[in-house]
């Protein structure tokens, strides 16, 4: 029976300081070793950006509560760079959050949990007052004018992919609405 032997690890890093520890890359002059390291900096910038989140998430807001108010909303607004969905929201704040839908029905506006959101590929969805929004229950504690909540989006792509997203939502006072126009845009047909 032939002894293991080890297979050398062939991770970039390795893969690099066995490159330049060679005999024959211990000759690099100093400016052309710091031209190494860079191009392999930027390289490593580059796969990390194409990793980033394909959507993007602006302008986003939490109201804020009166004490011993059990929930609040957050708003914000999302594009995708493809066809995605936002699936599941969570914050540290609370234990229950819901994606939500506000929406006129028989002359009377309703409220009802939803289990996903539609992101169009390249066209902005607003979470806003009167619309979707990010419901916030069971709070334990007050959310005060001044102060920031954590918030986690969970998006799927068309394949099944998911991919989250955090975000630091500054809280705005009670009578706040989206700058969109508040409550006068809420974008129902």
């Amino acid at each position: 029976m032939k002894p293991l032997t080890k297979v050398p690890s062939r991770t970039p890093s390795t893969m690099l300081t066995r490159m330049l520890t060679r005999p024959s890359m211990t000759a690099l002059t100093k400016p052309a070793m710091k031209s190494l390291l860079r191009a392999n900096a930027i390289a490593a910038l580059f796969v990390a950006s194409t990793a980033q989140a394909q959507v993007e998430v602006k302008a986003a807001w939490v109201r804020a509560t009166v004490p011993h108010q059990m929930g609040t909303g957050a708003f914000m607004q999302l594009t995708a760079a493809k066809d995605t969905k936002l699936v599941a929201a969570s914050s540290t704040l609370t234990p229950v959050v819901e994606i939500h839908e506000m929406r006129l029905q028989d002359n009377v506006m309703k409220m009802r949990q939803v289990d996903a959101v539609e992101l169009p590929a390249g066209r902005t969805v607003d979470f806003e007052p009167g619309g979707y929004h990010v419901m916030l229950m069971e709070l334990k504690e007050q959310v005060k004018e001044g102060s920031t909540v954590p918030l986690t989006l969970m998006f799927e792509d068309s394949k099944g992919q998911r991919e989250s997203v955090v975000v630091e939502a500054p809280v705005r006072a009670l009578n706040a609405h989206h700058r969109s126009g508040g409550h006068g845009s809420m974008g129902h047909k």
